[in-house]
């Protein structure tokens, strides 16, 4: 009695050692992990002949984009419009239209990147203040920002005065255009 009271512990461990591995080797193999299909830069939807329109609590419209196209992109979360012409209203009653061939804008709108014919024209309600225009065959708009950049050349117009560049940025909130390569421009005399 001794004896069995000694080694039962050792043979109900073997057992169940003996029953785990079984277990082990009996048990279903763990699926493979299947990896996600990649989406490839694809339209997911698209839109012909559209205009979308936004406006603030209030019911003020505060921007409009129309087109020809529009497709999104799933991969890049971006829109593509084709012969694109946006419009934003500012809370002081200042206008900016923005006008091209294409435009490539990302999700929430705050980057828009206009090719082939572009122009954005802002307009300010104050007066006395001339309108601003760039023209080009590529601009970046930050609209967030109130910035307006181009690597191609360019042209601004304000009021009656021209110039044109290699390429430049303008930041609308400190009133500062930097212009860069071959500069030109004509300053009209205040009348």
């Amino acid at each position: 009695m001794d004896l069995s009271s000694i080694y039962l512990p050792v043979i109900l461990m073997g057992l169940l050692a003996l029953g785990t591995w079984w277990l082990v080797r009996n048990a279903p193999k763990p699926q493979s992990v299947r990896e996600q299909a990649v989406a490839g830069h694809e339209v997911d939807y698209y839109m012909n002949d559209f205009s979308v329109r936004s406006f603030d609590g209030t019911g003020v419209l505060t921007s409009e984009i129309q087109g020809n196209k529009m497709r999104h992109y799933m991969d890049t979360d971006t829109l593509e419009i084709d012969t694109a012409t946006m419009r934003s209203i500012r809370q002081d009653g200042s206008t900016t239209v923005a006008t091209a061939n294409r435009a490539l804008s990302n999700a929430d709108g705050s980057e828009v990147q206009l090719f082939g014919n572009a122009k954005v024209v802002r307009s300010s309600n104050k007066p006395g203040a001339p309108q601003m225009e760039f023209r080009g065959e590529f601009l970046h708009a930050f609209v967030n920002e109130e910035r307006v950049s181009s690597n191609k050349p360019v042209e601004i117009i304000r009021g009656q005065d021209r110039f044109t560049a290699d390429s430049m940025v303008f930041n609308n909130i400190t009133q500062v255009a930097e212009l860069k390569g071959r500069v030109k421009g004509v300053l009209q005399p205040a009348r």
